[in-house]
């Protein structure tokens, strides 16, 4: 997140900048500050992750790699348990296929 930037612009920018898609913000899913969610990076660095995670629509541009980004794609939500990923973006993804009526606050 830049100084300038709110979480709903950063989230736009970041997509953008990931994926290549423009959005736009409808909604919030959760806040998620799980203390157990720690990342030690190869260059030493280590931090505690948080999560701010919003829906969006996509309203264009052209889904693409990035310096960010090895693999792109679209998936069904039956799909999304035979794929490798942190338990955290798992509960992420859950509480979004909920339809919860209020945003997780954790």
């Amino acid at each position: 997140m830049e100084m300038t930037d709110s979480l709903p612009g950063t989230a736009v920018r970041e997509v953008r900048e990931e994926t290549g898609l423009d959005v736009e913000i409808t909604g919030l899913v959760g806040t998620y500050t799980d203390p157990r969610h720690v990342i030690a990076y190869s260059d030493g660095e280590v931090r505690r992750q948080f999560n701010v995670c919003f829906t969006a629509r996509t309203v264009g541009g052209r889904l693409a790699i990035s310096d960010e980004s090895t693999e792109l794609r679209f998936v069904q939500p039956e799909e999304i348990g035979q794929l490798p990923m942190h338990h955290t973006q798992r509960l992420r993804i859950r509480h979004f296929l909920e339809h919860r009526d209020r945003p997780y606050l954790g």
